[in-house]
This record gives C-alpha cells, sequence and structure tokens, in this order.
C-alpha cells in the first residue's frame, strides 16, 4: 500500500511513498527565585559547553562533512525558491540557532531555478550553513517526453545538457555540497525503472562528476527507511564507493496514515538497526526528514515528541545529522510541520544541545 508523498513546491505532480509500519504545586516567592537561578546557570553553562566544543580543534569536520563530536541540525523549511533566505532566516528565529543544513529540492530541467544547481538564494544561504539538494531525475512541468528517465542518463544521453552543466555550477561553487539523487528511490521501483537501471543512472552521474573534477560533492544515498522495501534496498544501493553518507526518511504519521502515534525512537530505530545489519555499518547516517503529525486531541503532545530527539540521536550509533521536516503531506491530518508555540519551544530546547551544536566547515 502506497500514500502519496509531498510534492516539492513547483512541482506539477507527486511522487508516491508508503506509510510507516507503525506501530502545579505552588512555589512560594522565595523557592521560585532559586529555580530560576538554578535554570539560568543550567542555560549559561550548556551555552559554554556549546561554545567550547566548537572551538575545539579535535572536533573538526572531516572532508566528507561528518562531524567528530556530535549530529548536524538542519531542516526542509518551506518556501518558493526567490525567498528561501527569508524564511530559512525566519525559522532560524523561532529556534534561536541557525541551521547547519538546509535543505531544497530541484529538477533536471534545463531552464529556470528549478534545474539550476545552485541558485543564488541557495549561494547566500550556503555561506555559513550546508546545503543539502535533492535533484530529482524530472523536468516539473515538462512534457512526458521531457521526462529523464534512468536508462537515459546512465546512457550519457543528458550528459552535455543536463550532468556536466550542473557539475560545472557544483565545482564552480567550490564549497562542499550534500547531494543527493533521486531521494525515496524505493518509491519509484516499479513505475521508473528496476533497481539495477537506478544503481547504473546513479553512478554514471557520480562518475562524471568525477571525470569532470567535481570534489566537492558529498554523495547521500536517501531511501525511505519503510521495511516493507528492505529487500528493495539491498538491490538498489549502488555500492560503498559511489555513497558517501546513507539517509532515511520516517515519520510519526498519525491520523495522516491512520496509524498509531509513535514517539521519535520508535519511528527512528528500526530503520536504523536494518541499514547497520544489512547496508552498512561504517557509513554517517543522516535522518534526512524526520517529523511527527499534531495530536488536537493533545496539544502538548507534539512538543513532547522533540523533547526525545536529543537522547534518541545520542543513542542512535553514526547517526550525524537530523533534519526536521517543517511541512506537509497531501491529504487530510497531514500537516508535519510545528504546529504551535509549544512546540517551536520544544523543539528549540532539544536543538540547543551541545551534542546539535558543532563547528561547521
Amino acid at each position: 500500500m502506497t500514500e502519496p508523498r509531498r510534492p516539492e513546491p513547483g512541482a506539477p505532480g507527486i511522487l508516491r511513498r508508503p506509510h510507516g509500519r507503525r506501530k502545579l504545586w505552588t512555589l512560594s516567592a522565595a523557592l521560585a527565585g532559586v529555580l530560576l537561578v538554578g535554570v539560568l546557570t543550567l542555560q549559561n553553562t550548556m551555552a559554554d559547553d556549546s561554545k567550547s566544543v566548537a572551538h575545539d580543534p579535535k572536533c573538526k569536520p572531516t572532508k566528507l562533512l561528518e562531524p567528530r563530536c556530535g549530529a548536524w541540525f538542519g531542516a526542509y523549511v518551506r518556501h518558493e525558491k526567490p525567498d528561501l533566505e527569508e524564511k530559512v532566516k525566519a525559522y532560524e528565529k523561532r529556534i534561536d540557532r541557525k541551521l547547519d543544513i538546509v535543505y531544497a529540492y530541484h529538477d533536471m530541467s534545463t531552464k529556470g531555478v528549478e534545474g539550476q544547481l545552485l541558485t543564488d538564494q541557495e549561494k547566500r544561504v550556503g555561506k555559513d550553513r550546508m546545503l543539502l539538494l535533492s535533484w530529482e531525475s524530472k523536468w516539473w512541468g515538462g512534457t512526458t517526453a521531457q521526462q529523464p528517465r534512468w536508462p537515459q542518463i546512465s546512457s550519457g544521453a543528458l550528459d552535455k545538457t543536463v550532468i556536466d552543466v550542473q557539475a560545472k555550477r557544483l565545482k564552480e561553487y567550490g564549497k562542499p555540497v550534500f547531494l543527493s539523487f533521486d531521494l525515496e528511490m524505493d518509491t519509484r521501483v516499479p513505475a521508473e525503472g528496476t533497481p539495477a537501471q537506478f544503481v547504473a543512472a546513479h553512478r554514471h552521474i557520480h562518475d562524471r562528476f568525477r571525470e569532470l573534477g567535481v570534489t566537492n560533492v558529498v554523495w547521500v544515498w536517501n531511501i525511505t527507511g519503510y521495511e516493507g522495501n528492505n529487500k528493495l534496498f539491498t538491490q538498489l544501493y549502488p555500492g560503498d564507493q559511489y555513497v558517501d553518507w546513507i539517509g532515511y526518511n520516517q515519520y510519526n504519521y498519525y491520523r495522516c496514515h491512520k496509524a498509531p502515534w509513535m514517539s521519535f525512537e520508535e519511528t527512528q530505530t528500526d530503520a536504523h538497526q536494518w541499514i547497520r545489519q544489512n547496508i552498512s555499518a561504517k557509513k554517517p547516517l543522516m535522518l534526512a526528514e524526520f517529523g511527527t503529525a499534531d495530536d488536537p486531541s493533545r496539544p502538548s503532545r507534539q512538543a513532547e515528541w522533540y523533547q526525545e530527539v536529543p537522547r534518541v540521536v545520542k543513542q542512535l550509533a553514526g547517526v550525524k545529522a537530523a533534519l526536521q521536516w517543517n511541512w506537509r503531506d497531501p491529504g487530510p491530518h497531514c500537516d508535519l510541520s510545528l504546529a504551535r508555540d509549544e512546540t517551536w519551544k520544544s523543539l528549540r530546547t532539544a536543538v540547543s544541545d551541545p551534542y546539535f551544536n558543532q563547528p561547521r566547515p
């Protein structure tokens, strides 16, 4: 069974993806004052710890953008291409910190900003943040004949018009950038081709970039993590030499998919264990999209869900980045964005943890 996946802004249609399996006391004025001093002391200690980590040479990230002392925090922030910087800064103001990674999508069209890696907005945002670009084998708004196909990509037919053009742009950008080709490709089989055809297309793009001297791309292989597709994942994996990071996207969909409420830990653990046992025991992992639906019957529930994030990420061996999805899926009850001030406060506290405050490259 599949559920519709959110479309990228500007995309004419939607992809299909499988759903997850899922499962006051009154204080005296004196005591209140003592507690306030304690809280402020703790906050100052956390800030000092975070600052010390940021300047610790032992915590400098690797060439493949892997943080040595914790994990990155990033987000997909709903935007149109021309207002990316504005929307990112508004999000950062709500969480009282700068994002480490900003997530954006592009197609393989040959005109306009949708197919332009990178846009001027992304370059500005990327000055003091990292970028994760999801590159789709689509032409949003294009005709059926214009849609790129995996065999077409692997044959080299799109090298001169698409692949080489984008490789040149990324090379000129110079800074390291995360690049994911056809995220959640497990949802595209068999409608868009076979696993072998995807692997061939991924490898061709990777090899073509290498031939053109593009050395600043960090390759992310990004799957749903949906257990019903486990057999597909092994067939879709391009190989260790073609992958730098492994990402997976797991949510607490709740009423969106008529599923039971799942904690953050429950949404992430099974996919993490399976990847470690069956794909790679060493590659850095990325929670490339995570989030939860709201529960109007329990307004504090979404905030409580985000409280778990630091504890759980620290327990998931090799998870070096976590990106919150602050938008929606199509369909009723499918708004996965932060629903109320209480939730924003909870996320703000979670991502103030020193573990999520690492020195950026």
